[in-house]
């Protein structure tokens, strides 16, 4: 089996095999939650599987969109791999060492290589914080400068890298529009000099204008401090513009994975179509003639999820079988992975 590819394994999604290029690798990882029932006595009456059993890797120097509905696990799965939440089972594999199995104390070395930009440029910075201490906060903690002077030079070029004006380091989040609110928390992000940023939907909270600034900076700024990024969305015509490799989660679980323009040029899985047909295109004719994919239903509750193929219920293409054999994540052409038993190329 050729090296970064992917090890079937029946009935589970598969795991993928790191080479020497892979920053982090992510294996059979499953968070649930407990649903608990009482005030006083309280009793676990079910568990929300909102990551259930999924793996991906990501390679030094690029960039994987993670796309999906609200509820797919997307922002969970980010939250697993910065553990933010600790993982119910599986492995976060980053360089090498496996993040589920430390502890808090071995953990904090570990955290200035891996950042995190949040959805929300406003509720996630400090409001009776200044943007000098926001953005070096970090540099205090981890110990990055030595001085006072150092520390003010280090902040005004941080601010100057993300394209804001050093004089505002004495301002509040609040006197900030939304687009210089989030470029502050890149700033904060790249304060420590990580190796790898979880971008969690960093752009869908502002104005079309300002996320194609925002996405064009965090392009610039990959190539100037060589960072590998994962970045969560549920706009696939943004993920189109930065990713290299895109997966797609539906309840949980990764659907398919494709470099990007496999992916858009060639999607496998049928909720993968459904995404992507619902993305409007600015030619009316061409928006007019193409093929309309509607799905029916509702997303089922990851308190209960469907058996066999969670998409099943609402699959265009689904079979008896479907809803009785959970499907493996199998490469189905080259660096083109898909969990559907009726994608072309699928052997089940």
């Amino acid at each position: 089996m050729e090296e970064g590819g992917l090890e079937a394994r029946a009935g589970t999604q598969a795991k993928p095999r790191a080479g020497p290029d892979v920053l982090l690798e992510v294996r059979r990882l499953c968070k649930y939650f407990s649903l608990t029932s009482g005030v006083i006595l309280q009793r676990v009456v079910g568990l929300i599987k909102a990551v259930d059993d999924v793996s991906f890797f990501i390679r030094k120097g690029e960039t994987l969109g993670l796309v999906g509905e609200s509820g797919s696990g997307k922002t969970t799965t980010g939250r697993c791999i910065l553990q933010l939440d600790r993982p119910t089972s599986g492995e976060v594999f980053f360089e090498g060492r496996d993040l589920a199995g430390v502890d808090e104390n071995e953990l904090r070395p570990m955290r200035r290589k891996i950042q995190v930009i949040f959805q929300d440029p406003y509720s996630s910075l400090n409001p009776r914080m200044t943007i000098g201490q926001i953005v070096g906060e970090s540099l205090l903690v981890h110990r990055v400068v030595q001085g006072k002077a150092e520390y003010r030079e280090r902040v005004q070029d941080l601010l100057l890298v993300v394209g804001l004006n050093p004089a505002m380091a004495d301002r509040f989040p609040h006197e900030l529009s939304g687009g210089q609110r989030q470029r502050v928390g890149v700033a904060r992000a790249l304060s420590v000099e990580p190796s790898f940023i979880v971008c969690d939907e960093p752009v869908s909270a502002l104005d079309v204008s300002i996320q194609a600034q925002i996405i064009n900076l965090l392009e610039d700024l990959q190539a100037q401090f060589d960072l590998t990024y994962l970045f969560i969305a549920h706009d696939l015509s943004v993920v189109r513009h930065i990713s290299d490799r895109v997966a797609v989660m539906y309840l949980g679980k990764i659907a398919e994975v494709a470099d990007r323009r496999e992916l858009y040029e060639n999607p496998l899985h049928p909720y993968t179509r459904a995404l992507l047909a619902a993305v409007p295109i600015p030619d009316p004719a061409v928006e007019a003639t193409r093929e309309r994919v509607i799905l029916k239903g509702e997303v089922p509750s990851p308190l209960n999820p469907p058996s066999g193929c969670v998409f099943h219920p609402r699959c265009p293409i689904a079979i008896p079988e479907c809803s009785q054999v959970i499907p493996e994540l199998r490469e189905v052409s080259a660096n083109h992975w898909v969990a559907c038993i009726r994608a072309e190329g699928y052997a089940a």
